[in-house]
């Protein structure tokens, strides 16, 4: 773990249930080539996967709504618009956020398109979340979606147009990181496809 200019001296877990919360010493070499001993606390809770399903033919994307307490916290919004998104586990990211469209949209889809890594908040949270999108169509519902209630969730699938989407994002009702850049991304390209 350690590199030419970082040494990690101590990593304490503070708090363990879901996720771990790390304190972690550090020393790193700083440009000037002076030593600087540091303290961080890092939030690591898992890699996890999103995914904007779209339909060409309708141009509508496929969004979830749901709680998320750290809103809610924060601004009191009860319930959030975001892409759909869970958590690796272990799992293949394909694998997994197939799984979690059935789960949360009702959709089953056999081939997403895996798009990019990203980390949205790399300052404190290790967090590594792998975007995808997919085509989707009225045709491939199964089910009603809406989550695992044993796992708490309480889900409501939300279709909307593609501009509709991004004119949300411009109005501040979607502010989850991971969907804006996923709207923006599907965005770009169809106007890319236009101008082809």
């Amino acid at each position: 773990m350690d590199s030419e200019t970082v040494h990690i001296r101590e990593i304490e877990t503070v708090a363990s249930h879901k996720g771990k919360l790390l304190r972690v010493t550090f020393e790193q070499r700083r440009l000037n080539g002076e030593i600087q001993r540091r303290e961080r606390e890092v939030y690591d809770n898992g890699d996890s996967a999103v995914i904007l399903p779209h339909d060409p033919h309708r141009n509508t994307v496929l969004l979830t709504r749901q709680l998320r307490l750290p809103i809610f916290l924060r601004d009191g919004t009860e319930r959030t618009l975001e892409a759909c998104a869970g958590k690796l586990d272990g799992a293949l990211a394909e694998r997994r956020i197939v799984k979690e469209m059935e789960e949360e949209l009702g959709y089953q889809i056999a081939k997403v398109q895996r798009l990019f890594d990203l980390y949205v908040s790399p300052a404190a949270i290790m967090e590594r979340i792998t975007f995808f999108t997919c085509f989707y169509s009225p045709a491939d519902r199964i089910t009603e979606g809406g989550g695992l209630k044993e796992e708490g969730e309480d889900i409501e699938v939300v279709e909307v147009t593609l501009m509709e989407a991004a004119s949300m994002v411009a109005a501040g009702e979607i502010v989850d990181a991971k969907t804006v850049i996923l709207i923006q991304y599907l965005s770009d390209r169809a106007r890319a496809s236009q101008r082809d």
